[in-house]
């Protein structure tokens, strides 16, 4: 199936029904009704969910494949949001060429990047990375946005202007992202009861393309190549003891991890033709570590749910206020209602990365291998239990004839 082996096959049919049936499974509660606002079925956090979960992949496949732990991978994403935005503003709106410069360029200066940070390993490529991360957003924010040479455009922000020469955009053709003719905010409602429904073409523009990394994420982990990266974490020192170089191993892993970083960047661009240093700065890196370690290193659809429950905390959790929380307890009595939004409001709106943090805590202790490994907890339980009962009736006596 898909070249794959029977397990990673249904994996991947699985990731595919989620993500196209995304718009349905996120709106789970009518529209008029009091628990609406944790649907997230809207086309912004939709396309976030995709986003992120290509810049998680592409970071896991650095991370937990080799153990190299990198806190600048938000360079990589900063860099393709640039590229991007200088294709829409030099040639045209199309979001295809734009993504495709995006991975090249990611890709040129992850080499530079690597090639020197990969002369060092553990917590000193940790620190390597981090410090190009820092020295790209200080050129962002300020040096390359000298009057002269203005690439970045400072803390404004690099964006599409009518002046700008986009020599192959054509009258009839959307003035925003859009692929040969379609806009990327094209989106149809579906109204079905009490539901609505959302279908946005940027969401499954950005879909698709996390399907196809997915899947390639799959081969690679199962090739020569990714057992290669997974004895290199298991044990570099050994390696080289028999003759093999590892750095051409980690120098394309880390390349790789860029590129998926750029297209994500790409992406970022593509649905909202703007570019920014925030993207590059130090806490956007530190947010995918976080999205691969909740979610769980090392696994395949690990990164994608810890970038998803990153998102929908920020998105969804983050708008929850005193309001919404005496609208909850309203049953109460006062003082017990007062005394419940008490408790409650220090974990909720700008309080989420608190509640963020304890969740962080309690899944580092109790579930080592994040939420993957929780699911498979969960799953042996319920299987050990019918495996019990399948053995116990298997060792019934049966009635002689």
């Amino acid at each position: 199936m898909f070249g794959l082996n029977k397990k990673d096959g249904l994996l991947f049919l699985f990731v595919i029904a989620i993500t196209l049936l995304a718009p349905f499974l996120l709106n789970p509660f009518p529209t008029d009704s009091a628990m609406a606002q944790f649907n997230a079925g809207y086309p912004d956090l939709l396309q976030r969910f995709a986003i992120f979960g290509i810049f998680a992949i592409g970071f896991n496949i650095l991370f937990g494949l080799t153990g190299y732990l990198s806190f600048g991978h938000a360079a990589f994403l900063g860099v393709g949001s640039y590229a991007a935005v200088w294709m829409f503003k030099l040639f045209s709106y199309n979001v295809l060429p734009a993504i495709v410069f995006a991975v090249i360029m990611a890709a040129l200066f992850s080499v530079l990047i690597g090639y020197i940070s990969l002369r060092r390993s553990g917590i000193y490529f940790s620190i390597l990375t981090l410090a190009f991360a820092q020295m790209s957003f200080a050129l962002a924010y300020s040096v390359l946005s000298n009057p002269k040479f203005n690439l970045t455009n400072g803390e404004t922000g690099l964006q599409v202007y009518d002046t700008d020469p986009q020599i192959f955009h054509r009258e009839g053709l959307p003035d925003l992202p859009h692929l040969f003719g379609l806009s990327v905010r094209a989106t149809y409602e579906l109204n079905l009861g009490g539901w609505s429904f959302t279908f946005n073409l940027g969401y499954y523009i950005c879909a698709v393309i996390m399907l196809i990394v997915f899947y390639l994420a799959i081969r690679l982990f199962r090739s020569p190549f990714g057992m290669m990266l997974r004895a290199i974490k298991s044990n570099n020192t050994r390696m080289t003891y028999t003759g093999l170089n590892a750095k051409p191993y980690t120098l394309a892993a880390f390349v790789i991890s860029g590129m998926y970083a750029g297209l994500a960047g790409g992406l970022l661009a593509a649905m909202d033709p703007l570019a920014g240093a925030e993207r590059m700065f130090w806490t956007a890196s530190g947010e995918v570590v976080l999205m691969t370690i909740l979610g769980g290193a090392g696994t395949l659809i690990g990164p994608v749910l810890g970038a998803g429950l990153i998102k929908y905390m920020e998105n969804i959790v983050s708008k929850i206020n005193d309001n919404v929380l005496h609208q909850w307890f309203s049953f109460l009595p006062d003082g017990f209602e007062d005394v419940m939004v008490t408790l409650i409001h220090p974990f909720v709106g700008k309080g989420w990365n608190l509640t963020l943090g304890v969740i962080f805590m309690l899944v580092v202790i109790f579930l080592p291998g994040g939420l993957v490994e929780g699911g498979q907890r969960i799953a042996r339980l319920f299987t050990g239990r019918r495996g019990r009962a399948a053995k116990r009736k298997s060792t019934q006596s049966t009635p002689a004839e």
